[in-house]
């Protein structure tokens, strides 16, 4: 295999520092055939480059100014404050068999998820692409995309098989910070890592509660010291279950200018995208092979393209559009703590942790709507309708983001009354499916602090048809499907209470979901001023959503998918559970239903054979593919999964 690496034989691009991406210099480490030469379709084979990118950034430049703490960080003789960041390209290796389309997939804590995603591929092989199998079914390179990852977390390290930012350190500066953590366990003492170095243990505290919602508590039993500047040993009371809230409030030290990871996005893209020197390692004669450009991100990853978006990022330094179209994906209504001093690009308020954090702050949705708690009128559009450098935005996510990450206040305004998304925005919620699941995955019982079995819907199929609609858009105008949402004004979107049956054995539902709050964040920790009203998906009598895309095993069921699971007895049972879903399945007869008075219809009163089965997903599939929410290629897999008998998941 050819490898070709920096130093004796480097291979370094340098031009002048008013290039102008401000990418001053892009250095090559390898260049080497992908998947072990694997060639797919008309396309071929792949090619993966691996660089270091290093920008500049000149803080009275009104697009780089946005960026907190920016014009303290260490400056050059020039005045531009420099970072650099990892860099890694997959393309045909013919760029004329591309599509000439270049998606960037945002680095998820320095790891790859599109090739699990799109590709069905596992780790870790979906993070190398070394190995033939290391491509899975290969969809998005027998689509010709042009893949790149660039690393743009500040407060994580850069080694092998994490994409990382490495930027200037802002030694003279404390401040207060946060931390919050449920450990579920009983292990004491117990530590915790945090952050941001710490600077004094005597400003150290520690609280702890039952759920978000009590009072935070200082025990007698409750201790806690510094073990390191980044580690905390926690000793825990009594008194609280494994599930229990801890909080962690210390004075921290050396922060990064974080905002610099969306200037490294925006600026490689807008380098590979326009750069007609011999710098760019995508010129394909007089110009680069890519002429359009899609943002991908998965959970923080997809949080992270909103806050691009809302802080003015999809406008490159000459004023020109960075993303032709934008995928933010399982990021409900959440933006990012990056942004902020001493942020925290990795952590999530998950439920049942509290919805204090900058993540949550308003603007929730892409239109602009009036706050009546902050006194601002705002919303994720709103610069790039200024700059005129608005994407197409396709928000796709799973069920779980409408329980956890408040995600019908994409469609609602802050009273709680419909609101249409804007003309250029779609939004597809993929009905029944957990925050992120593996192509592999079938129903498990999970792990102990989950009261039900898990669900294993992946979501590939229905996010392949959804990327083949996008692309289209952004390349020939064809518009995609219409959002697939729930929805106030259709009645598939309503107070937590009603949504789900409460007759279904074994379906303990009692309504649980994430808040939304406006919280003074000038004061440690925030306080909490008001809340917005939150709605979840309306469930049929099975207990499915109504709203939104139902794959096959959801159109044609042989199970209760839910995109929720409750924590179980001991690990803080009135919280649910991170990221998961549940997975209940119908019983095989009529008699074996009546015996436990389940409401639901069994197998055997559904569908009269699997030759029945079978012929429903068929005309199902058929009827997907015809909306565009399916590809022809996915629906022939699902109908043999069907006939196999593997379609549900349920581990047969």
């Amino acid at each position: 295999m050819r490898r070709i690496i920096t130093g004796l034989v480097a291979i370094t691009c340098l031009w002048p520092t008013a290039s102008l991406a401000e990418i001053v210099r892009f250095d090559i480490l390898a260049r080497e055939p992908a998947f072990a030469g694997r060639s797919f379709g008309d396309v071929g084979t792949y090619e993966r480059i691996t660089a270091r990118a290093t920008f500049a950034l000149n803080p009275s430049d009104d697009r780089n100014a946005v960026i907190t703490d920016l014009a303290l960080a260490p400056r050059s003789s020039d005045g531009k404050v420099a970072a650099t960041t990892d860099v890694v390209i997959l393309r045909p290796s013919d760029p004329t068999h591309g599509n000439g389309t270049l998606l960037l997939e945002v680095p998820n804590r320095g790891r790859k998820l599109a090739p699990q995603l799109f590709d069905d591929a596992a780790q870790p092989g979906a993070n190398n692409a070394d190995k033939a199998e290391d491509a899975g079914i290969g969809f998005l390179h027998r689509q010709g995309f042009t893949m790149v990852w660039v690393g743009w977390q500040g407060d994580i390290p850069s080694k092998p098989g994490q994409l990382a930012m490495t930027a200037p350190v802002l030694k003279s500066i404390t401040g207060p910070a946060r931390e919050e953590v449920v450990f579920d366990n009983t292990t004491s003492p117990a530590r915790a890592t945090l952050t941001w170095p710490a600077t004094d243990p005597a400003d150290l505290k520690v609280s702890v509660r039952a759920a978000w919602a009590d009072a935070r508590q200082a025990p007698s039993g409750l201790l806690a010291k510094l073990v390191d500047p980044l580690t905390v040993e926690i000793t825990r009371p009594d008194g609280f279950d494994a599930g229990a809230l801890y909080e962690i409030t210390y004075t921290a030290r050396d922060p990064v200018p974080l905002g610099m990871g969306y200037a490294a996005v925006r600026d490689v893209v807008s380098f590979l995208r326009h750069d007609e020197t011999q710098a760019n390692p995508l010129l394909n004669g007089l110009h680069p092979s890519v002429s359009r450009a899609i943002g991908f991100g998965v959970s923080q990853s997809g949080r992270f393209l909103r806050d691009f978006l809302y802080l003015g990022f999809n406008e490159d330094l000459l004023g020109r559009t960075v993303f032709d179209g934008l995928m933010p994906h399982v990021a409900g209504t959440r933006r990012m703590a990056t942004n902020v001093r001493f942020g925290q690009p990795g952590r999530n308020p998950r439920h049942p942790q509290d919805p204090a954090w900058q993540a949550d702050l308003f603007p929730f949705t892409y239109a602009s709507l009036s706050d009546p708690y902050s006194g601002k009128t705002d919303g994720l559009l709103r610069r790039c309708t200024l700059s005129a450098t608005c994407p197409k935005v396709m928000q796709t996510d799973s069920e779980h983001e409408w329980w956890a990450s408040h995600a019908s206040l994409l469609v609602t305004d802050l009273a709680g009354n419909h609101l249409d998304l804007p003309d250029n925005v779609r939004a597809y919620m993929i009905a029944g499916t957990p925050h992120f699941a593996e192509a592999a995955d079938v129903m498990r019982k999970g792990v102990p602090a989950m009261s039900l079995p898990q669900n294993p819907m992946h979501a590939g199929g229905p996010m392949r048809a959804l990327l083949t609609d996008l692309n289209a858009w952004i390349s020939d105008g064809t518009k995609p499907p219409a959002s697939r949402v729930p929805m106030r004004a259709h009645g598939t979107l309503v107070p937590a209470q009603g949504a789900v049956p409460m007759d279904i054995p074994g379906l303990p539902y009692a309504g649980i979901h994430t808040l939304a709050a406006f919280s003074d964040q000038s004061v440690l920790p925030p306080k909490e001023i008001g809340r917005y009203p939150v709605f979840a998906p309306k469930a049929d009598n099975d207990g499915i959503a109504i709203a939104g895309i139902r794959q096959l095993a959801l159109a044609v069921p042989r199970a209760t998918y839910t995109a929720w699971n409750p924590r179980a007895q001991g690990f803080g049972p009135t919280a649910l559970y991170p990221l998961q879903g549940a997975v209940v399945p119908f019983a095989p007869t009529e008699a074996a239903r009546k015996e436990v008075h389940d409401p639901r219809l069994s197998i055997a009163e559904r569908y009269a054979d699997d030759g029945a089965y079978v012929a429903a997903v068929r005309r199902e599939a058929a009827r997907q593919v015809a909306e565009r929410i399916l590809l022809p290629e996915d629906a022939e897999r699902v109908v043999e999964a069907a006939k196999q008998g593997k379609l549900a998941k349920l581990g047969q």
